[in-house]
């Protein structure tokens, strides 16, 4: 018995070998020569794509042999044999998954998307629920559950990812067949010219299933034999008939042979390995409307070959005809509906058959199977015109709804920009903390529907979807926010908005060496004016309000960075949380605090606890509780061998660094910033601030000057509102 060929593998990008070995295994050998400085010239780049190891890997991807030798494969291993469905889904599969939870359910997270293949070129963000909706559907066909059976129609607004869903699972599919765990097969024929009268060898046209080649009548028993004790998810099945081409050629050759089967498959099949590329048609295929004056039915089931019809006689003669439309070549694997509904209605006509039977008809041919995924992609435009066409319920009746929405988790969103503008990918401009964040949070903010709760902000709501918790609000509360929602995520502003304008705002010369907040929210703003989506004033005036609500957000962020920035000495932090507790402790204990001057015994010093705990908003009605919270706390850690440290309790640790910062603030002089003098000493503090924010949080020379004038502005602006109220 023939054991399986191959070594274990995995690393292609590309269906074409040549391109990837030499990528890797030349440009190895090149660089590996050039470092130890010896000369390079034509013989050495020559003896490095010859190597051993690149003779090995093509021989394996281009392995062929005979039926028998095909059929010891089979046995081996069943999953050869896969249709087109479990091939997909083992594919994702491959990659795994990592759980985890939210609002109290388990979520899965499949890797595959991440696009592990391109380096996360592709990656697909904050979509999990919808993800693993789609590889249910998958997982649903290759278990032969119905799936198989329709058509996965992509659903969502305009740059919600989902062409990059559909061009990451043709990717990935290519990558998966060549692979030995994805590995599948074909078969040609041999030896016919003498016979046939026509070329010596014809592979098939739509590189079928080689176990298409075993009789009707004589599968069940072949299969009882292959499936005897397998379970269900190993066991092989044999669907369909063989192509037009591929059965004129058997059924001459049965002729020719009297009926021996066994001489026809010995003599006249070889049996290939298959690898899928959408550059070479094989088994992926993408289609997508064009000008209906241009459109043929033909360009997905093939089309006649007119310098052949003279040579064979007939236009009905399988020979004469091209079996090249997409769903020809796509068979084996996926086919891409580019805006699937934007198609004219005859050619949707034709997805009725190739979804429900696997069957598709070429012109003067019978009815043909064919075994593939077909995933397509369409707005909601386009969705709500089929939902009101009573005449396409057939084709409703066949689709597999996938909603894929805008992301409305602000970390998710963040990521989507971090991916394309980075210090790698815009190495020449600085991006200052929080900008591509401030960006994210208004997209998010127009996807958004306002929230019914009367005690709840939209900011909020962002906050609570964002996994931050707001007191009064618990997960069950963030799970109802949802299901209250009719279309959220549906509607907005698309991320592609959001890049054109972070786009412009690099290529705009200020001179500055850096984008900050306020330019590309300003940039986002102009744009809105001549916005191809937005018709309705109404809504441009929302978006305005919401780019002000997070202006407002960033005002509070960079303030409290400089606040922290201001009071970041540990010591002093830590002198006056020392202060603190022991206030607290004679408060709680109703004891006496040793004056550390007099060494008088005085009582607690109330205006102290109150100073720190009104930083964090704790009501005068709850001091006592606090204050207690923070004793059990200390004295929880004593009985643990352990000491209490301020950054031990975030809101504690909060409440000190605005209490050290309002202490420390007037001798900053922050505001002098705003004036046209700063003295030396003034000037040396400051410089002492702005070092803390390069260091600690991100900034550069330039956006660090930036947030000390606005803030310092801030500042200034209430100053003289506090003397406007005298």
């Amino acid at each position: 018995m023939a054991r399986y060929p191959f070594k274990s593998f995995r690393e292609f990008s590309y269906s074409s070998i040549y391109l990837y070995y030499l990528s890797i295994t030349v440009l190895g050998n090149v660089f590996v020569h050039y470092e130890r400085g010896a000369s390079m010239d034509a013989s050495k780049l020559i003896s490095a794509v010859t190597k051993h190891e690149f003779n090995d890997q093509y021989k394996e991807l281009h392995w062929s042999g005979n039926f028998r030798q095909y059929l010891d494969l089979v046995i081996e291993r069943p999953a050869v044999a896969r249709t087109a469905f479990q091939r997909v889904y083992d594919m994702i599969n491959s990659y795994g998954y990592e759980t985890y939870t939210e609002y109290k359910k388990e979520m899965y997270h499949w890797r595959f998307f991440d696009d592990p293949l391109d380096h996360g070129k592709d990656a697909v963000f904050g979509l999990d629920i919808h993800l693993n909706k789609l590889v249910n559907v998958f997982k649903a066909g290759a278990a032969k559950y119905g799936p198989e059976k329709r058509v996965i129609l992509l659903h969502g607004p305009v740059g919600s990812a989902k062409s990059t869903i559909a061009r990451m699972l043709k990717k990935g599919l290519q990558h998966y067949s060549a692979t030995p765990e994805g590995s599948l097969y074909t078969y040609t024929w041999t030896n016919i010219g003498e016979i046939l009268n026509m070329d010596n060898q014809m592979a098939c046209p739509m590189h079928e299933e080689p176990l298409h080649l075993i009789p009707t009548d004589r599968r069940k028993s072949v299969l009882d034999i292959l499936n005897k004790n397998r379970d269900r998810g190993e066991a092989v099945y044999i669907e369909g008939e063989l192509c037009p081409a591929c059965r004129y050629v058997y059924n001459h050759l049965m002729d020719h042979y009297k009926g021996d089967w066994e001489t026809v498959v010995s003599n006249h099949i070889a049996v290939k390995r298959l690898i899928l590329s959408e550059q070479d048609r094989i088994g992926i295929g993408t289609f997508q409307p064009k000008d209906e004056k241009n459109q043929d039915s033909t360009e997905l089931t093939g089309d006649l070959n007119y310098r052949k019809i003279a040579q064979y006689g007939s236009d009905s003669d399988p020979r004469a005809f091209n079996f090249d439309g997409e769903f020809n070549i796509a068979n084996r694997g996926i086919i891409e509906f580019v805006e699937v509904l934007k198609l004219d209605v005859a050619f949707l006509y034709d997805l009725l058959t190739a979804s429900q039977e696997h069957k598709i008809k070429p012109k003067k041919f019978a009815q043909t199977d064919i075994d593939e995924v077909i995933i397509g992609h369409t707005n909601e435009p386009e969705f709500r015109k089929l939902q009101s066409n009573e005449f396409m319920e057939a084709l409703r009746d066949r689709t597999v709804k996938i909603d894929i929405p805008y992301i409305t988790r602000l970390d998710k969103e963040v990521e989507i920009y971090k991916k394309d503008f980075n210090s790698s990918t815009v190495p020449h401009i600085h991006i200052a903390p929080h900008t591509l964040e401030m960006a994210s949070m208004w997209a998010i903010l127009t996807r958004l529907e306002e929230p019914k709760k009367a005690n709840l902000t939209i900011i909020q709501k962002l906050k609570l979807y964002n996994g931050k918790s707001i007191p009064g609000f618990t997960e069950d509360n963030v799970k109802e926010l949802r299901k209250e929602t009719v279309r959220e995520g549906l509607e907005g502003i698309s991320p592609r908005y959001i890049q054109d304008k972070i786009s412009n705002s690099l290529v705009t010369d200020r001179g500055t060496g850096c984008l900050n907040p306020f330019i590309l929210l300003n940039e986002m703003d102009s744009g809105l004016k001549n916005h191809s989506l937005i018709r309705d004033e109404e809504i441009r005036k929302r978006y305005r309000e919401l780019l002000s609500i997070v202006k407002m957000e960033y005002e509070d962020i960079v303030k409290h960075e400089v606040q922290r920035a201001i009071s970041a000495d540990d010591s002093a932090i830590e002198k006056l949380c020392g202060n603190y507790i022991d206030n607290v402790k004679a408060y709680t204990q109703k004891e006496k605090v040793k004056n550390p001057y007099t060494g008088e015994t005085e009582e607690p010093e109330e205006r102290l606890m109150r100073s720190i705990e009104e930083k964090i908003d704790i009501p005068e009605s709850r001091k006592d509780d606090f204050r207690r919270e923070i004793m059990n706390y200390i004295g929880a850690l004593a009985l643990d061998g352990k000491v209490f440290d301020f950054r031990m309790n975030e809101r504690l640790h909060k409440a000190l660094e605005l209490k050290l910062f309002e202490d420390q603030k007037d001798t900053i002089k922050l505001t002098s910033l705003v004036s046209s003098v700063v003295d030396k000493e003034a000037q040396a503090k400051i410089d002492v601030v702005k070092n803390r924010l390069i260091k600690n949080y991100g900034y550069c020379e330039i956006c660090a000057n930036d947030a000390l004038g606005f803030v310092a502005s801030v500042f200034a602006r209430g100053d003289v509102m506090k003397k406007d109220k005298k």
